[in-house]
Formats: C-alpha cells, structure tokens, sequence
C-alpha cells in the first residue's frame, strides 16, 4: 500500500495485542504512520518512540489530547475497552477497537451511542469476518450443492493451560469474550443476523484463573436453522472449524483443507414410502447406494480476503463502508450476554 496521505495512529496498550498484532499489521504499510504510544509499562512506551519516532504517553488520557492523533486503537484488557472506546469518541478520534468491544451489553449501548454522536468513526476489530475459510463455507453454501442446510457446528479447540490476565473474570476474561466475539459473528452472518433462541453452557476446565475456557453454545435461527459453537482450551483432540450439514451432504473444513460429500438429486432414484416392514436382510431402512461425490480442495475462495488495516484505511481516506457496523457488534455482545444469564457457570 502506497499513500500519500498516511493515517496518523496511536495505539493504546502495547501488549500482545497492541505491540505483536497492531505495530506488526502496521509496520509495512505506507498508508498509516504510527505517531503515539501508551502503556503502563515504560520500556514498552520507549520501545515504539524509538522505532517510530513516536510520542510516548503513560495515560490513555494525554494520548487522546495528541492534535497529531487521528485514529485511535485500543488493545488494552477488555474490561477498560468501554470506558477508554467512549472517551476517545468523545476526544473526536476515530477508534479501533479490539474484540470483545465490551464485556456486557450495557457498555455496548454506551459506545453505540457514543460513536453515533462523534466526529470520528467506530471500527470493530471482528478481523476474523474476512477469514479465508469462513469465505469459502459461505461461498459453498450459497452455491446450494450441500441442498437446504439445516445445522452448522463452529469449533476452536486447543490444550492450553493458560494463566495470564485473559483466564480472569475481573479483567473480562474467558474464551467467551476471546474467541468468542469472532465465531459468534460467523455464527450471525450464517443466519443472517436472525436469532429466535440461544443457549450457552461456559465451564473452566484447565486455566489458572476463574474465567470460562470451555464454551459452548447454541443459536436457533428464526429459519430454523440452527448453530453450535463450541470454543475449547481443555480438548485435545479437536475437531474441523466447521461443519455444515445439509439435506444433499456435508462439508467439513478446517483453516487449509475443505471436504465436500454430496449427492445430486438428478442420479437418485425417486424417494417413495414404505410404510411396511423392510425386508429381513435390510432391517435398517432404505437399502440405495446413493451415488456420493466426494472431494478434498484447499480453501480458497474467490472473494478477496483484504487484510484489517486495508479496510480502515479504505474506509477512512477513501469513503468505503467499513463491513463491520457498530450494531452488528453490539449484537455479538447481545449473545454473549444471553449465554450468560443461560449458563450454569
């Protein structure tokens, strides 16, 4: 990406977010100059204003009073994204703001309300909606081989005994509030952002805090479809990244591969009924050889997969709708906030 007018940034927490995901996406791109840092930790603050040639601060506060500031991005621990995201809105900067936006839907209403009265933008870091795979099960579905889809399972499993901030409730931690605000958006945009039902069960299986780090839920489009998640760091063995059921076959894919088993309609014989009792040596039902299609293909869809910072940069300097609108991610908190009044956890 080569511009001649750069987004000014500055990035609030420096952490694994702020330093290994926002200044790495950051650093080759000609279209956004970081400018300002913040961060509790001094060396981290010195670290970017020698690399960048930045302004470093200690306060979020005196980052967001920075004239040079134009966009803000925050990836500090999730239960201080409320109160910094409204602040910043309310400086007139535009904000990215890392997932989970918030931690419940009160703080959501806040900072919907908020961007809606600002100068500047709200940008959701759901960066996932844009994952290759989940473009190319969207693709496949749409293209209707799979028949009337009925049922989606979402996985993310992993081992991981885990003891940082993130396995702690006080600090917004919990799978629910990491993985989570990423599959359940995948989730709202395989139903259309149509949920009738939705149930969560949340459990701590092998972290040192006392957050969630087993989560699994259940949504029930208003189509009748529905969608599992289950989001895991207590299971060894995993299973695909997706599962998507449907009356001509299955699809299974995982970040690399997709495996498609389907039949065609037209080279089957006619379904009728027989109520009678099956034959003797066919006690089980219908005795057919369906004629299965069955193939293995790297994911690769045929949309583009622009990279996070692309979008804000396109948006920002060049007017285009940025894909992930503040509601959508306020109902991704709705949920969220849903298997919580639901689970026993």
């Amino acid at each position: 990406m080569t511009q001649k007018d750069p987004v000014r940034i500055g990035i609030v927490g420096l952490g694994r977010a702020g330093w290994a995901m926002h200044v790495r996406e950051l650093r080759p791109l000609d279209g956004f100059r970081i400018v300002a840092g913040c961060d509790t930790i001094p060396e981290r603050v010195e670290q970017l204003a020698q690399e960048f040639d930045a302004k470093g601060y200690s306060r979020y506060e005196d980052l967001l009073n920075d004239g040079n500031v134009e966009l803000v991005a925050i990836a500090t621990r999730s239960d201080t994204h409320a109160e910094i995201g409204v602040a910043a809105l309310e400086a007139g900067k535009h904000v990215v703001l890392e997932k989970p936006i918030v931690v419940n839907l009160d703080e959501a209403d806040r900072l919907v309300e908020a961007d809606k009265r600002a100068a500047g933008q709200l940008l959701v870091r759901q960066n996932m909606r844009h994952n290759p795979a989940f473009l190319h099960v969207q693709e496949i579905i749409e293209s209707g081989i799979l028949g009337e889809v009925f049922e989606i399972k979402l996985c993310r499993h992993s081992f991981n005994r885990r003891n940082d901030w993130q396995t702690m409730k006080e600090f917004g931690g919990g799978q629910l509030n990491n993985w989570g605000p990423h599959i359940i958006d995948h989730a709202l945009m395989f139903l259309g952002g149509q949920v009738e039902n939705v149930y969560g069960e949340l459990k701590r299986v092998v972290c040192a805090g006392d957050a969630d780090d087993h989560v699994k839920i259940i949504l029930q489009g208003r189509s009748g479809l529905l969608v599992e998640i289950e989001i895991s760091g207590g299971v060894a063995l995993g299973e695909p990244h997706y599962r998507v059921m449907g009356t001509r076959g299955t699809l299974v894919c995982d970040s690399k591969e997709v495996t498609v088993r389907r039949y065609d309609p037209s080279e089957a014989l006619p379904l009728d009924l027989h109520p009678e009792s099956p034959p003797q040596d066919h006690p089980y039902g219908n005795p057919e050889t369906l004629p299965w299609q069955e193939e293995t293909f790297p994911v690769a869809p045929s949309r583009p997969t622009p990279a996070f910072y692309e979008l804000v940069y396109t948006t920002l300097r060049e007017g285009e709708p940025f894909p992930i609108t503040p509601d959508q991610a306020r109902q991704v908190v709705w949920v969220t906030d849903e298997v919580r009044k639901s689970a026993t956890f």
